[in-house]
């Protein structure tokens, strides 16, 4: 028996875009146009195909040429920007779509959790939603009745099991559909962002049952935006960009690959603009002022903003930087940490941060930027405006690339001041021991 569980040979999936035109019609192009697209319409609903609207079609491939292989029992994460065809892949492999062209074996139940309440009837209550959705695994009553009490305890919403779950709020829906996927006994698990809806301690309950099912031998599928948690659960991921299979192989390098995609600090693209401030560019200065992407960890982080304001009296400015799984590691406000203000009068303006030295690992690090009223609202928040990259960590001149090793963090601690040694005395129970030891005198 082969130990491959999903199998995918140049798989693509295509998908029409209807486009209206802006361009200027005369009157006898607009009065063809309607029973145009309505013969077109006609034609496609008679077909079998679906109705697009717009006065231009467009082919659009979500997924193109995809090749892999999943062996059994394996935890394997899919990571990508949005549009990648990451959630177009997993339809696919929950049957909910068919492949345009290539093929996919897949040997198994698949269980699926694809959005919030996937597979339930909004008229059927959280307990016949338990039962169908077992029924449409294939698996008996028999077999669904005896994970139900597991489910529902899982989930929390015991008090609310028999009431329709249209009244259920969107955390409760999560919860359920969690509960129902991932102990309903399928070999193949299938989780898509699963961990955008909830609070901290489902999001937590959620990474360690996928964790204990990957354990017990069945193959769990894990799409997030959450870096951290695709790294703690699985050991390999597939990265996807435009439809492709960009890279499969060990998650660090996936990750690494992955990062390496978005965007750089020097990248020209369009930031926006606020209602009454606008952050405008950002960079990271080195020790003589000029910009640089490496820090030099042990040094100032200095941060050179350009912010355009009108001249609302109260905004503050805000900085939090990340790790390269997206995970916030250090916090700035300049209302709270400085008590200072941007400046009240309209123009623009260059502000430059120094802030308290980091030993950070070596990787890619990068500043969100906000704009906003103290208590009263956001403006302008820029997500990636400022990446840089960490070469080597080097507390006391020592060269150590510490995030290699094994759930050593992302910071290094230094020593104030030298280690201090100092003699205890002894405990009672070390004292009473002695004298257990001592030699018993003799005449």
């Amino acid at each position: 028996m082969s130990d491959v569980i999903i199998r995918a040979e140049k798989l693509g999936k295509k998908f029409q875009i209807g486009h209206q035109t802006a361009r200027q019609e005369n009157f006898r192009e607009a009065m063809i146009r309607g029973p145009r697209n309505l013969l077109r319409s006609a034609v496609d609903l008679l077909n079998g195909r679906s109705v697009i609207a717009g006065d231009v079609i467009e082919e659009f491939w979500a997924l193109r040429d995809v090749d892999f292989e999943i062996k059994r029992g394996e935890a394997v994460g899919i990571i990508g920007r949005n549009g990648a065809g990451k959630t177009t892949l997993l339809k696919i492999l929950s049957r909910i779509t068919e492949p345009t062209e290539g093929r996919v074996d897949i040997s198994g139940r698949v269980a699926s959790l694809l959005e919030v309440g996937t597979g339930f009837h909004p008229e059927l209550s959280g307990r016949e939603n338990i039962f169908l959705n077992g029924a449409i695994l294939g698996m008996t009553r028999a077999e669904v009745r005896r994970r139900f009490d597991e489910i529902v305890d899982f989930s929390g919403v015991e008090k609310f099991i028999d009431t329709p779950v249209k009244r259920y709020s969107v955390g409760m829906y999560a919860r359920l559909a969690f509960a129902v996927a991932a102990h309903l006994e399928a070999e193949i698990l299938v989780i898509d962002e699963v961990l955008a809806v909830g609070d901290s301690e489902f999001q937590a309950r959620c990474l360690d049952r996928m964790s204990k099912v990957a354990n017990a031998g069945r193959t769990v599928l894990f799409v997030s935006h959450n870096l951290a948690a695709i790294t703690a659960l699985t050991r390999r991921a597939l990265v996807f960009a435009g439809g492709h299979l960009h890279f499969d192989g060990p998650i660090e390098t996936a990750v690494a690959h992955y990062a390496a995609t978005l965007s750089k600090s020097g990248d020209v693209r369009n930031w926006g603009q606020g209602q009454n401030a606008t952050l405008i560019s950002a960079a990271l200065l080195d020790a003589e002022g000029r910009p640089t992407e490496r820090y030099e960890p042990g040094r100032p982080l200095c941060v050179q903003v350009v912010i355009e304001t009108v001249g609302m009296p109260g905004m503050s400015l805000e900085l939090l930087l990340r790790d390269e799984l997206n995970l916030p590691l250090a916090y700035y406000t300049s209302a709270v940490f400085s008590q200072v203000s941007l400046p009240s009068k309209p123009g623009r303006y260059e502000c430059r941060l120094s802030l308290q030295p980091y030993y950070l690992a070596s990787g890619e690090y990068c500043f969100d930027l906000k704009t906003t009223y103290t208590n009263v609202h956001d403006d302008h928040r820029v997500d990636n405006a400022l990446r840089f990259v960490v070469d080597n960590c080097s507390p006391d001149g020592v060269a150590y690339d510490f995030k290699q090793g094994a759930g050593r963090g992302v910071f290094a601690m230094k020593l104030e001041k030298p280690l201090q040694f100092s003699m205890l005395p002894p405990s009672d129970g070390q004292a009473a021991a002695g004298q257990g030891a001592a030699a018993p005198e003799t005449d």
